[in-house]
């Protein structure tokens, strides 16, 4: 029953590793799979980091998060619709500084993108035409906006977004609404449609709700997004800086290589060291590779230098378990113990040191992600990554592949097994 559930085991690793392997190496000329490219950073693929500096001095402190984020998804729909491939587009938020940092991978006009991100968002009201599905400017724009919110209605406990405007902008909206009865009148941002309500009935008192078939989430987006149109949020650019994809090739080839070279500097020293248990630690790190590499593409994970740091910290990590688990094993093998004892002593004596060494850089890494930067996060989530294949590899890879020797002629050759 033993030997059956070894073989299992190992069927289930021949079968990982061939789909692993195959996504993370297409090129190996396996059965075709489709190919899932790895997402490259700044740094690896070219491109541009902008960071601007946001300006809420006009804004209510209770209300600065709301207006950041809706500047965020003002900018995110800005450089969409400049074309640039997967842009990334996050905050930066300190007591002292209210920042947005945008990443646009391989960009070619940085001067156009500075200029279209730097925009103040524009909120703008247009009326229905006949020839539909065109809309014609008004007056009404976000410069008459009070403020938008999120409310419930009392009956249906539906979500809804409640407008106000100012004293100006009332008078401008009864005037709309009075001759747009039973057509839509569309809200604009940036000249792009975010909703498109039917007038219902006349409204004079500046206040007016949208309905429809919101979820909570949408509703709350679309007030963010009304109130960024018609906030005064100017930022600034205080940080530019543009990678070439030249560089950002040399940079690629540069890590492979290093990480080759400690793939390689790892094997030698498993197989001089332990052996046939170092060249079964060997197969079990390449299966490592196309399973961190395949997770890499599958996520996806977007890779850096930090991150392809964070990488081949992680292959040490894992040399690491197999160490101590080898070591073990060697000191049962000198007490007399069977091949068989000592396989399964070392790994139950070894458990704990690799779960607590394991663990502890796991909350590091959590925590780094938590708070570090774009490029810290980068090496603490492909670290992360790494460890829990590594404990993955060396917990039962490895153990399996030790255990498949049970029984035979080889476990009883000594030297074979350092």
């Amino acid at each position: 029953m033993r030997k059956r559930k070894i073989y299992i085991n190992l069927i289930i690793i021949i079968v990982l590793a061939f789909f692993a392997l195959n996504t993370a190496f297409p090129n190996i000329k396996l059965p075709y799979f489709p190919e899932k490219p790895f997402k490259l950073g700044l740094d690896l693929q070219g491109g541009t980091h902008l960071v601007y500096q946001a300006d809420l001095s006009k804004i209510e402190e209770d209300e600065r998060g709301e207006a950041m984020q809706g500047l965020k998804d003002v900018i995110e729909r800005r450089v969409n619709l400049f074309g640039v491939v997967e842009p990334k587009v996050q905050l930066q938020q300190t007591p002292e500084h209210q920042r947005l940092i945008v990443e646009l991978p391989g960009v070619k006009d940085v001067t156009q993108a500075i200029e279209m991100i730097g925009k103040t968002p524009y909120l703008e009201f247009k009326e229905e035409i006949e020839e539909e599905p065109y809309f014609l400017t008004t007056k009404l724009t976000g410069r008459y906006l009070k403020k938008a919110q999120l409310a419930f209605d009392q009956t249906t406990f539906e979500p809804q977004v409640l407008l106000e405007f100012n004293s100006e902008g009332k008078e401008i909206f009864k005037d709309l609404t009075t001759k747009n009865v039973g057509k839509r009148l569309a809200i604009f941002i940036d000249n792009v449609l975010i909703s498109a309500p039917v007038v219902q009935e006349v409204i004079s008192g500046g206040k007016a709700q949208i309905t429809g078939r919101f979820t909570n989430e949408e509703a709350k987006e679309l007030a963010r997004n009304l109130n960024a149109g018609a906030l005064p949020v100017p930022i600034k650019l205080i940080s530019q800086n543009t990678i070439g994809p030249i560089l950002g090739k040399i940079s690629l080839e540069k890590s492979l290589k290093a990480g080759i070279i400690g793939f390689l500097a790892v094997f030698l020293f498993m197989i001089i060291f332990y052996r046939v248990s170092g060249i079964l630690a060997c197969m079990s790190l390449i299966i490592y590779a196309g399973i961190l590499l395949s997770l890499f593409k599958l996520v996806p994970v977007t890779l850096t230098l930090a991150g392809i740091g964070g990488t081949i910290l992680s292959v040490g990590m894992a040399v690491d378990a197999n160490v101590l688990i080898f070591e073990r094993m060697k000191e049962e093998r000198k007490e007399g113990e069977g091949f068989s004892r000592a396989v399964e002593t070392g790994f139950s004596r070894a458990w704990p040191s690799i779960r607590d060494s394991n663990l502890t850089t796991l909350i590091v890494a959590l925590i780094m992600f938590s708070f570090g930067t774009s490029f810290v996060k980068g090496f603490a989530l492909t670290l992360s990554f790494g460890i829990l294949v590594s404990m993955f590899s060396a917990l039962f890879i490895v153990r399996t592949f030790l255990r498949s020797f049970m029984g035979t002629r080889l476990e009883k050759v000594k030297w074979l097994w350092g």
